[in-house]
């Protein structure tokens, strides 16, 4: 790194200067070359555009000339984010080229196979919409009947990245970012740091069953913390955090090298120790008591939305809580629904792998029951699941969500090259890790532009998206305006795979075959299903 470059290139320099006035002259051209390369060196670690190359001098250039040699010499190694695998090349290229301003068109057309099982794409109009009459800020409000400081949301925000997952760095990036784009940055359940409060960017504060900044020594919930906390200007929603997608039912891990004595003190937990979070929340223990703790969020908070992200489980324990807003006549105003594809580096393969339902069958289902029971018109929807481009945002609406929240695209937006070492301490890039010899490669400066131009872009190719479609508004969009391929010689709509229902049709006793067991098992008194009712 930084430290090793200059000692090594200074050593090498004195012993070919050494050898080229005592030994022969023709050492002098071994000279010129390392002398060269120096001047490369230090040239990387001065420039502050590229954190690989300032954290790596040298050595960080070969990751540029294999970047450039890549749509050459592995073409056969597109991925598809049809197939499960992380993201697909061509979105990622999109978000590194409309984060850094480049020619974001592609040569040869589409990269992708239209003819695979799975590819997907959205209805155009013979009677396209102009860009410049459609709206190009689209927004959504949060905040229902019991709601007193309402907030108009982006329909793109940044996802929960907790600081001590990310660096300071990382987060001020973010956060500048958010303030430049006017869009919104999630916590995570890290707790409130003055990194995500330096550039007065809007912040979702997001609390996990850790309770994370308003805890008491026991680590149970502190009403009088949390108050001073959630009044803060910045702080414009609260999202009490059930599950997330990536560790659906386990508490996040943060790693004794990652827990610093600042860290420690904004968590309110000892410096320097694995931190562990409880798989549950322990402020309530039934749906009930859960909308209840809801009410009390939102009164302590002045008034703010308040909502709850789930990764969707048992579907009766949805449904429950359903009943328990009905019960109860008081409704969170959003939910965010995290897909099981989430990604995180703070849990066990299996919990990231097998556990947790998808984003698309997740919103689907959540629109649906909402829908079905009538409440919908109360709660927002949020979703979060490997969304990356303006198509994913259109795909989501047509399911039913209002707005998105992404990680892993603002993470690239950033810098992130997917050097997987997010959970080692070791990120190369300086964005996941709390290292100062490798946190002092981002740029913070650049990068919160970068973040709010791929914001931008993003939103930019969504609205064109919208107007070539014919449509004027994005509550338009349908489930029947998204297509599927199944097989080589059938396409069917989102609406064939995933059935709307009617608004109030539930309460009407119109539930369809494949709730109907999970309304039966729905109880707001209790989690879980009963011992007998399991087979």
């Amino acid at each position: 790194m930084r430290k090793q470059f200059v000692v090594i290139s200074t050593l090498l320099l004195i012993i070919s200067l050494a050898l080229s006035l005592f030994m022969s002259k023709n050492w002098w051209v071994l000279f010129g070359i390392i002398l060269f390369f120096t001047i490369l060196g230090y040239q990387d670690m001065i420039q502050k555009r590229h954190a690989v190359r300032r954290i790596f001098p040298l050595a960080g250039r070969l990751r540029y000339l294999l970047e450039d040699l890549r749509p050459k010499m592995y073409q056969y190694f597109i991925e598809s984010d049809i197939d499960g695998r992380p993201i697909s090349r061509v979105d990622r290229s999109t978000i590194y080229q409309r984060a850094k301003k480049e020619l974001e068109t592609i040569p040869f057309g589409t990269q992708l196979d239209v003819y695979a099982e799975g590819y997907e794409w959205m209805c155009h109009s013979v009677s396209p919409k102009a860009f410049d009459t459609l709206n190009q800020d689209p927004r959504v409000m949060f905040g229902n009947k019991d709601c007193k400081q309402p907030y108009p949301a982006s329909i793109l925000n940044i996802s929960a990245m907790s600081y001590g997952s990310l660096s300071a760095e990382a987060v001020q990036a973010m956060n500048g970012g958010a303030k430049i784009g006017g869009f919104a940055q999630n916590t995570g359940e890290g707790g409130l740091s003055e990194h995500h409060l330096k550039f007065g960017g809007d912040l979702i504060w997001q609390i996990g069953t850790g309770y994370f900044g308003c805890r008491d020594e026991h680590g149970n919930f502190s009403p009088d913390l949390f108050k001073e906390k959630a009044l803060h200007p910045n702080v414009k929603m609260v999202e009490l955090k059930i599950s997330q997608g990536a560790k659906p039912g386990h508490g996040g891990i943060l790693p004794a090298s990652k827990n610093s004595e600042e860290i420690a003190k904004i968590r309110h937990v000892p410096p320097h120790t694995k931190v562990v979070s409880p798989p549950f929340h322990t402020a309530f223990s039934t749906p009930l008591e859960m909308i209840q703790f809801i009410s009390k969020l939102r009164e302590l908070s002045g008034g703010k939305p308040v909502g709850f992200k789930i990764c969707i489980g048992h579907k009766s324990e949805f449904i429950s809580i359903c009943k328990a807003m009905i019960h109860l006549d008081t409704y969170p105003d959003f939910i965010t629904v995290d897909g099981g594809e989430g990604g995180t580096g703070a849990a066990p393969q299996e919990f990231s792998n097998y556990l947790g339902a998808p984003m698309l069958d997740s919103l689907a289902f959540v629109h649906n029951i909402l829908n079905g029971l009538d409440i919908r018109k109360h709660i927002r929807i949020i979703t979060a699941g490997k969304i990356t481009s303006a198509f994913h945002i259109a795909r989501a609406m047509a399911l039913g969500a209002d707005t998105c929240n992404s990680a892993r695209a603002m993470m690239m937006a950033i810098g992130c090259i997917q050097a997987l070492l997010c959970n080692t301490n070791r990120c190369p890039t300086g964005i996941t890790t709390q290292d100062p010899r490798l946190t002092i490669g981002l740029d913070v400066a650049d990068k919160k532009v970068r973040l709010a131009n791929y914001h931008t872009g993003t939103i930019k190719n969504f609205v064109e998206l919208l107007g070539a479609s014919g449509l004027d508004d994005m509550k338009n969009i349908t489930r029947s305006h998204i297509y599927r391929r199944v097989s080589l010689n059938e396409m069917i709509t989102y609406e064939e795979i995933f059935p709307s229902v009617k608004v109030g049709s539930m309460l009407h006793g119109e539930i369809p075959v494949k709730y109907q067991k999970d309304f039966e098992l729905s109880d707001m008194n209790r989690w879980g299903i009963p011992v007998g009712e399991r087979a």
